[in-house]
């Protein structure tokens, strides 16, 4: 199975793809949309095309997205949340499954522990998937969602366990 995990951002927008086999991960590819600066209409368009170029190279089966978390600042959660949209748009538009995890669920997942910091988070990463080369921290965070995905999705009809 096929997974890519994708981690939301404005600015950098993460993405990860493994390759499941029952308990065995294999790491494909992983890197970094970049929407630059601008207008946010154009900024969001660039994530859409990078994103589904990504989908056309590597053809995921099935997708993870982390869950948008509320913090302080209520314009930067808003552009969060229009950024996490192009992330559901894009598989949506591939007809591809959606799994959601909250940052302690994948944490927790590929860390052992929900509060994991960032070095931990890419340190398990590279221990779960020997030889990538990992692009950068947001990459990393995608590898890990899309790790905690292949852990949660069950046999050949690829449903979400309850």
């Amino acid at each position: 199975m096929r997974v890519l995990g994708i981690d939301p951002g404005l600015r950098f927008l993460g993405w990860g793809v493994i390759e499941a086999d029952g308990s065995r991960l294999r790491h494909v590819a992983n890197g970094v949309c970049l929407s630059g600066a601008g207008e946010l209409a154009a900024r969001l368009l660039t994530l859409h095309t990078a994103l589904t170029d990504v989908f056309h190279r590597y053809q995921p089966e099935t997708v993870a997205i982390e869950k948008t978390f509320v913090n302080k600042d209520a314009v930067g959660t808003l552009k969060l949340g229009q950024a996490r949209g192009v992330a559901l748009l894009v598989p949506a538009q591939f007809g591809v499954e959606i799994g959601e995890y909250s940052p302690n669920s994948v944490k927790k997942t590929v860390v052992g522990v929900g509060h994991a910091d960032k070095r931990q988070v890419e340190h398990m990463v590279k221990m779960q998937l020997p030889g990538a080369d990992i692009h950068g921290s947001d990459a990393a965070d995608a590898l890990a969602i899309a790790i905690c995905h292949a852990h949660h999705v069950t046999g050949p009809g690829m449903r979400m366990r309850a």
